[in-house]
């Protein structure tokens, strides 16, 4: 069971500080940076869940991927909300980013 899965658990625990964090940011982002980000904090854990689901590891290693790729995604829209200065330098939110990402990349490699 996905549920199970270690990196699906501290994708969720990121998703749920991702739109904690975004629902700080101005009104006027919250049909643009704020739903770009959010969909992409749930995009992780939902890929990890799905491809768990599929019937083969190598449909699983593609849904990593993805998530993986969403993880890229998520670092560059935190970047430019910073740059927009809409949050500070969070070092413990790019901590369970990079988590994250570490934990995809060893499982990817194992299957």
């Amino acid at each position: 069971m996905f549920t199970r899965l270690t990196v699906w658990q501290k994708s969720m625990e990121l998703a749920e500080e991702i739109y904690k964090l975004t629902s700080t940011f101005p009104s006027s982002e919250a049909y643009g940076l704020v739903t770009q980000i959010n969909r992409c904090a749930v995009s992780i854990p939902s890929n990890i869940a799905e491809g768990k689901g599929r019937q083969t590891d190598r449909e699983f290693k593609q849904f990593l991927y993805i998530a993986r790729g969403s993880v890229f995604e998520l670092r560059t829209q935190l970047e430019l909300a910073r740059r927009l200065k809409f949050i500070d330098s969070d070092i413990a939110l790019k901590d369970k980013i990079l988590e994250v990402q570490k934990m995809l990349n060893i499982l990817i490699n194992k299957l």
